[in-house]
């Protein structure tokens, strides 16, 4: 069904440095964690948690200092995914493409979008995304079309699908082609004529993205309202790194809520199994060893993501090819293992926790679905093919947005 606009944000705090994100991630997280099962069970969209976040300074986190933001850094900022994703990952995957699409005006901006669109940021103001398109021959295939009036202004026509953050955001950026074929990225009011957000997300996991469909019909926008995102890919760039990388700490994220959840479930509603000889399930000495191995593979998850974080930020202070490069790979890496183990934990969380973990009325299955539906992001194997290219024969990977 369509849907009305959005509310309006009360005035956001502004962040000093990392240290104040991570205190307002952790904070947030244990908020958004209370009633995470029940919005999933009722399909209940977080505006108010939305609001909770953007009042929390933590959009405009990597708002650059000279415009009077935090600028943390991508470790850090991977770090904030990965607390809110073992929360709640549906709230976590919402503001994802938003980080995508400040760090677009990073890359290509004016600096007159750039101080108008940092300052909306640092008041609070959301950003969605209208990007992919379900009908198009491949992910990579974009069918909306900004076309030139000859007025001043440009007119966008097209059809998205899968547009997380659309529904609860004061901004849509809308990926398009202009009449030349050349990539960019309109910047358009969420409540602008011939724009319709449609709630029809109906995927099995992450129910409360939100992530429905966006209807353009001659939308008209300013020429100061469009990057040329064409050029990004035509030099060194950490676009699609950084894009990837948000995607794999959701998935740590929801490997580490799951395994947290699997610990307390285990110790207060397990019983151990006859043979063990002991009187609680956590005490079962084959639990521990299963609950060693997943802490194990988790951990591993969590280095890499830091890892690749670190990549990235290198990356950034010495921009060239190989330094990209290499931070893709990193990235490549540290999604495809966080793919696995969120998957494998997801799925153990049933097998240490015994029948009783079936129960629809746990819930605990909505571990798998997140998990499940999230890791379908960007085909892993792809990732995988492009790291052995990498460490066979040096190889860099290519410059798009999915790796």
């Amino acid at each position: 069904m369509a849907t009305t606009s959005t509310t309006s944000t009360s005035v956001a705090a502004v962040l000093r440095d990392d240290a104040e994100a991570l205190a307002q991630a952790r904070r947030l997280a244990a908020s958004f964690a209370v009633e995470a099962a029940d919005r999933d069970r009722d399909r209940r969209i977080p505006h108010a948690e939305l609001d909770e976040l953007s009042a929390s300074g933590l959009l405009a986190a990597t708002v650059p200092a000279a415009h009077g933001g935090a600028d943390i850094t991508t470790r850090t900022l991977l770090e904030v995914f990965r607390l809110l994703a073992s929360a709640d990952p549906s709230i976590a995957q919402i503001p994802q493409s938003h980080f995508a699409y400040v760090n677009v005006l990073r890359e290509s901006a004016t600096p007159e979008q750039e101080q108008f669109f940092f300052a909306e940021l640092l008041a609070g103001k959301r950003f969605g995304n209208a990007q992919s398109e379900t009908g198009s021959r491949t992910v990579q295939d974009v069918q909306t079309r900004l076309q030139d009036t000859g007025e001043g202004d440009f007119v966008l026509n097209g059809r998205k699908g899968y547009s997380t953050g659309a529904l609860l955001a004061h901004w849509i950026p809308m990926l398009a082609k202009d009449d030349e074929d050349r990539l960019q990225v309109a910047y358009v009011p969420r409540d602008a004529e011939g724009v319709e957000v449609i709630d029809d997300w109906a995927g099995m996991g992450q129910r409360t993205t939100a992530s429905g469909t966006v209807v353009l019909d001659r939308v008209r926008v300013p020429a100061d309202r469009i990057v040329p995102h064409h050029l990004t890919f035509e030099r060194p760039q950490l676009h699609g790194a950084l894009a990837q990388a948000l995607h794999a700490a959701i998935d740590v994220g929801i490997a580490a809520g799951a395994l947290d959840e699997a610990a307390e479930f285990v110790r207060t509603r397990s019983r151990p199994w006859g043979e063990a000889g002991v009187d609680t399930a956590a005490e079962d000495p084959l639990t521990i060893q299963r609950f060693g191995d997943l802490g194990i593979r988790l951990r591993a998850a969590e280095a890499l993501l830091d890892e690749a974080g670190a990549a990235i930020d290198a990356a950034r202070a010495d921009l060239t090819d190989e330094s990209a490069g290499a931070a893709s790979i990193a990235v490549a890496a540290a999604k495809a293992f966080a793919d696995g183990t969120a998957i494998e934990l997801t799925n153990a969380l049933f097998e240490v926790s015994g029948a009783r973990s079936s129960l629809d009325s746990a819930n605990l299955h909505r571990h798998w679905r997140n998990a499940r539906t999230h890791t379908l992001h960007d085909p892993v194997r792809w990732k995988v093919h492009h790291v052995g290219r990498y460490t066979l024969n040096g190889t860099l990977p290519p410059r798009h947005g999915q790796i």
